[in-house]
């Protein structure tokens, strides 16, 4: 099988048909399809855009009608913790109601507040795999952590979903940082590596405002460095924030569960990492970041892979 893989679309769903018609696919009996190819979502259907329903119902019938598959991102996810009562704590939910993350989730739940479909689509969102390992193609919405893989799969549901006995124990953070960057398996960090990506302290004494004006002391970093990095070239924050710390070698930060790099046989293509500029395949065709900023006047990216063994550039299609 060849497959299509598109990055996050954040309710985008206008540029999302526009790219599905730029593939080659049509709208047939209630789903897009293809005569020969089959579409791989990298999740982030839901938040910021304007068309968050329509979005969701254009996935959710591919895949339902086998004309697509997808994986869980951190939005999904997300999304389940906030419709989802905290069992150790009555009248809270799982992802707390703060106006933090009211501000993230609002366009999704201007449209699904009071509307039945809202339990509908959070039980769709549970469906969704954590990753994909296909012949060929690795496909995960923001890292591949081969470690924690291996731990989760033996407590997963069938297709490597998070079943709902997992679910406290994925919201429920560390108390402490000694905790959370330690080298011990918990459902926490194994999840929120994989949907969010890795994190370090930033040096003390340092921070940043995110793209939501929040201020941060932990960042993502671009797990598929190898080597010794400095924040300057791995750190996923602004080029002011990192051209202050260009000297000071971010891999002696590195939690002590992860490891950077990629080694693994077959591609990884993924999303998350709000790119921006002419998609470029990473780490000599090894892995492709396809998520291309659509939510914030970006482009709505996909990689159209055809069995390659190494990425080109040539593959991305976008609109």
């Amino acid at each position: 099988m060849e497959y299509d893989v598109i990055g996050d679309i954040h309710g985008c769903a206008d540029a999302l048909l526009s790219l599905l018609r730029k593939l080659g696919y049509r709208d047939q009996q209630g789903a897009w399809r293809h005569a020969d190819r089959q579409v791989i979502f990298v999740g982030d259907f839901i938040d910021r855009g304007p068309k968050q329903l329509d979005t969701v119902n254009i996935a959710r019938r591919m895949v339902d009608a086998g004309t697509a598959l997808a994986v869980m991102g951190n939005h999904e996810l997300n999304a389940i913790g906030w419709f989802t009562p905290d069992p150790s704590h009555p009248g809270e939910f799982l992802r707390k109601h703060t106006q933090k993350n009211l501000s993230q989730h609002a366009a999704f739940l201007k449209e699904v507040n009071g509307n039945l479909l809202h339990a509908e689509i959070i039980d769709w969102f549970k469906g969704l795999p954590l990753w994909l390992e296909l012949p060929g193609l690795n496909v995960v919405h923001a890292c591949w952590h081969f470690p924690f893989m291996a731990q989760l799969a033996n407590i997963l549901g069938p297709n490597r979903t998070l079943p709902d006995a997992l679910y406290l124990e994925a919201f429920v953070e560390p108390l402490d940082d000694a905790t959370k960057d330690n080298a011990d398996f918990t459902v926490f960090k194994a999840v929120e590596a994989l949907v969010k990506g890795l994190e370090v302290n930033l040096p003390a004494g340092h921070s940043f405002r995110d793209a939501d004006d929040h201020e941060r002391n932990r960042i993502r970093v671009q797990w598929w460095q190898s080597g010794k990095v400095s924040y300057l070239d791995g750190a996923e924050v602004p080029l002011s924030i990192r051209s202050q710390l260009a000297t000071i070698d971010l891999t002696a930060h590195v939690p002590e569960h992860a490891t950077l790099g990629y080694s693994r046989e077959g591609p990884v293509i993924f999303g998350h990492y709000w790119r921006t500029g002419t998609p470029e395949i990473i780490q000599n065709g090894r892995l492709a970041c396809i998520d291309y900023s659509i939510a914030k006047g970006g482009q709505l990216v996909a990689y159209r892979w055809e069995g390659e063994t190494l990425l080109v550039n040539e593959h991305f299609i976008s609109v």
